[in-house]
């Protein structure tokens, strides 16, 4: 178990692969491919105050 063993996370590094015990952190850019928009949240108006009499 070290360096030699494919199934371990410092294996994967030493073969430069991936897989289970060696994730990508984050999926690769997709050429073409829209970002997502989001709308902004709206904010909430506050209510109004009370006045006293």
């Amino acid at each position: 178990m070290g360096k030699g063993d494919r199934r371990t996370r410092r294996g994967k590094i030493y073969r430069s692969s991936y897989g289970n015990s060696r994730l990508h952190s984050a999926q690769p850019a997709v050429v073409g491919a829209k970002p997502t928009v989001t709308k902004p949240t709206a904010a909430k108006k506050a209510a109004p105050k009370k006045k006293s009499a």
